[in-house]
């Protein structure tokens, strides 16, 4: 079955980003002239994606404008200029790049949430699931590598990084099994931050999946017993799944690069990154940047 719908999950606070995300949601933090999540809705809708499902919390409101139509005052002003007309198109096509539905979380928390308030919508098709503010940046993109390698086994396939600082170990899911070949591994077990000495591998999940719908019995495995305002966690649920028998694959993005722009650093490295290689403003930042250092 054709992958055709997607999940973002774009709920999270953003506490590490305070006061700036107070108001402003992280995902939708700029990356030069676009918002991190714009990035991710385009590579999405690249990879043949029609419908996209965001699930945001109360704070996240300037999401759904962003992927509105502009609002009259703007089409005035962008109208009256002959040399911004471009602009219109641009904040129309981006209006117009999917089938955007909007949900906002409650009750449950954890990275498994998102997924359980969007049961209803995914129904009983394969779906992308990702995050609204870290990406692997890659070419192909991510997700028409993952698309590829589901549409040979049809199987539960999560992107994957190789890491190697023992902080690493510490941030990410680190998973285990057999190797099919260089880049793909049919995984025994996932477990959350395992601290270097216990991980079994090098290879970490992070930041996209695909699922068939079936992970919805698992999420809901996992939820037993959890009451509100408890964190239900995807590993425990993916865990469940494998233990079942259900193929699950561990995928390394190839010619990727890992972006997690949840923290302050990580996020100033990916604006510099993005900067440098700007076709407008690459040029002269590359060199400002070098004036810097020396």
């Amino acid at each position: 079955m054709k992958i055709r719908k997607a999940v973002i999950a774009a709920a999270g606070m953003g506490t590490r980003f305070l006061p700036q995300t107070k108001a402003m949601p992280k995902e939708m933090l700029p990356l030069v002239d676009k918002p991190i999540i714009q990035y991710i809705v385009e590579e999405l809708v690249e990879a043949g994606i029609e419908d996209i499902v965001i699930v945001t919390g109360y704070n996240k409101r300037s999401i759904e404008d962003h992927f509105a139509e502009p609002n009259s005052d703007l089409i005035k002003t962008l109208s009256q200029n002959k040399q911004k007309h471009y602009l219109l198109d641009e904040l129309n096509d981006i209006a117009n790049m999917a089938n955007f539905i909007y949900i906002r979380q409650k009750n449950f928390l954890g990275n498994a949430a998102p997924l359980m308030n969007s049961e209803h919508i995914i129904g009983n098709e394969p779906f992308i699931f990702t995050f609204g503010d870290d990406f692997i940046k890659a070419e192909p993109s991510r997700f028409k590598q993952m698309i590829q390698v589901y549409e040979q086994h049809q199987a539960n396939i999560l992107s994957c990084i190789e890491i190697n600082s023992a902080e690493d170990y510490l941030r990410y899911g680190v998973i285990s099994g057999k190797n099919i070949d260089s880049n793909l591994v049919s995984m025994d077990s996932i477990i959350e931050k395992p601290g270097k000495a216990n991980a079994k591998s090098n290879i970490a999940s992070v930041s996209s999946y695909i699922f068939n719908p079936e992970i919805f019995k698992f999420l809901n495995q996992a939820s037993e017993g959890i009451e509100n305002g408890q964190e239900i966690s995807l590993q425990k649920a993916i865990q469940l799944m494998i233990d079942a028998g259900r193929e699950t694959l561990a995928y390394k993005v190839m010619n990727g690069k890992y972006h997690d722009s949840g923290n302050k650093l990580e996020y100033i490295k990916t604006v510099f990154d993005f900067g440098v290689s700007d076709p407008d403003i690459g040029k002269d930042l590359r060199e400002y940047l070098l004036k810097q250092l020396n």
